[in-house]
């Protein structure tokens, strides 16, 4: 593992869009996710791959900015979707740098179902 390259599409004054997947609590009814992404180069913040809409691939794909990192509590690390690769570390982004501790994952709290764990994409 490495640091991205400068010529990587990082912005590091992007900050994140919000405190949880922008599009899961943008659908009717809202989503729910498993963990949490940001997009490096616009702050944007999608679920995982292992949540049911895989938000955060979805807005890569979507608009060109194949670079995300962790947005969650002790994590620092990027990942390339276009390469596959994982970096240890990279740029410092702008704050906040993860989800609010109290948020739950899989989360928000009221919107897991029961059977959230056979949902998950594997």
């Amino acid at each position: 593992m490495s640091t991205p390259e400068v010529t990587d599409p990082i912005d590091p004054a992007a900050a994140p869009s919000g405190p949880g997947c922008a599009d899961c609590d943008a659908t009717s009814p809202q989503g729910w996710w498993f963990h949490l992404r940001r997009c490096a180069a616009c702050g944007h913040v999608g679920c995982c791959d292992s949540s049911p809409g895989q938000h955060a691939r979805a807005h890569a794909t979507a608009t060109g900015h194949p670079v995300v990192r962790s947005y969650e509590p002790g994590e620092g690390w990027f990942y390339d979707f276009t390469t596959d690769v994982t970096y240890r570390s990279g740029p410092d982004l702008a704050p906040p740098q993860h989800r609010p501790r109290e948020q739950s994952a899989p989360g928000p709290a009221d919107r897991v179902p029961a059977d959230w764990r056979s949902r998950l994409h594997r």
